[in-house]
């Protein structure tokens, strides 16, 4: 049954911590709960740590209880039109079953949010991130107010969301969904079955690791525990939280909203110009088209990079930047750091001034008042273990 949005839904801001369907499940298993996004979510468990997390992830696979999302559906006659009104992504040349990274951008060509796009039969389905979806909605519904077409907006908050991440996440799922053959679903594709007996399960092949792995949409009411059991019935399957998530992440050169990009960074120079298509370079209709479009003729004066520090801690979220040898002269700020398990080695992301953003230049941060020697590298880290249908 759909849920219309209505703006009196997003009038006001709720102070209340809201716990997914699973934070008992959670407790149980011993996961160590905190607050992120306005959510009550593991960042880690008892039985082991955030390096052995992350580790068991890239070997085996792990489960994640994303519920903090949010769940949108985009019905109507103009839905497209509608999602590229808003978005710098081509959803018209999506087939049924594909899904796209793309940008929600404000009118200076910043970005409101990043988001997954999954075209369906008769809906566009966008995931949005869980500390986004008041103003995303609110958004939404300005836009929808001045736009000239046939548009519902449905918030699902009667689904969860679990994500397997992993190489071995494929065997594993395979094992539990019976009327679709996995190898035959690309990175980016998506489809829609039972689970583990579960009905209407929404199943796509993505993820924030930068492995395999699925992002699993369940009825609330009717099998989350059920199907999470399922998975963890399988002894290559451990629960992973927020620390895991976030160092697996950083690996995969991936953003977080409210570290590496925000309303006041544009996709040029986050490095995600790929979101925009030939197409919508040319039509335009999106908002912040004209800044945006400048910065890709003209050049930007900061970018987002990768930082591999030699020997030092791990800079965190705004730490300060400098070209050796005059440390007077700051170019850039870290956004997100962390130890990479896989590297042994800590590893950043950082905007810096764009003449000292080539691989390998020497840079020097500072943590805690003190310089450490840092240099600019590529992303992702690691390298990248997307499926490919063989």
């Amino acid at each position: 049954m759909r849920s219309l949005v209505t703006r009196r839904h997003f009038g006001s801001v709720s102070n209340e911590i809201k716990k997914t369907s699973l934070f008992d499940f959670h407790v149980e298993n011993g996961g160590k709960m905190v607050e992120f996004a306005g959510w009550m979510l593991p960042v880690q468990y008892s039985d082991f740590g955030i390096i052995d997390s992350c580790l068991h992830t890239r070997l085996k696979s792990s489960l994640f209880d994303v519920s903090h999302m949010g769940q949108l559906e985009v019905f109507g006659r103009d839905r497209e039109a509608f999602v590229e009104s808003i978005c710098v992504g081509d959803v018209t040349i999506l087939k049924p079953g594909e899904s796209r990274l793309s940008l929600i951008t404000n009118d200076q060509g910043g970005i409101i949010d990043d988001t997954i796009i999954t075209k369906k039969d008769n809906s566009v389905q966008m995931v949005l991130n869980g500390a986004c979806v008041g103003k995303d909605m609110q958004h939404l519904m300005d836009h929808k107010d001045q736009f000239q077409g046939d548009v519902e907006l449905v918030l699902h908050t009667n689904r969860s969301l679990l994500a397997l991440q992993g190489p071995d996440s494929m065997r594993i799922l395979q094992n539990l969904i019976k009327n679709v053959d996995l190898k035959l679903v690309p990175f980016m594709g998506s489809i829609e079955g039972a689970i583990a007996g579960v009905e209407g399960c929404w199943v796509s092949r993505t993820g924030y690791t930068g492995e395999d792995g699925f992002e699993i949409s369940i009825p609330t009411d009717i099998g989350t525990r059920q199907i999470a059991e399922a998975l963890l019935a399988c002894p290559d399957v451990r629960l992973a939280g927020l620390g895991a998530r976030d160092t697996l992440r950083i690996e995969a050169g991936l953003c977080l909203y409210g570290n590496d990009i925000s309303e006041s960074i544009s996709p040029i120079e986050a490095a995600l110009a790929w979101t925009i298509s030939k197409r919508r370079r040319v039509e335009g209709g999106f908002p912040g088209y004209d800044s945006i479009m400048d910065h890709i003729h003209n050049g930007v004066s900061r970018k987002r990079i990768g930082l591999l520090v030699s020997n030092g801690p791990p800079p965190r979220h705004d730490n300060d930047l400098y070209a050796p040898p005059d440390i007077n002269q700051k170019i850039g700020i870290t956004t997100s750091g962390t130890f990479s398990p896989v590297l042994g080695k800590a590893i950043a992301m950082a905007y810096v001034n764009s003449n000292m953003c080539a691989s390998g230049t020497s840079l020097q941060v500072s943590v805690r008042g003190k310089m450490y020697p840092v240099n600019a590298a590529k992303m992702p880290f690691i390298k990248a273990n997307y499926y490919r249908i063989p």
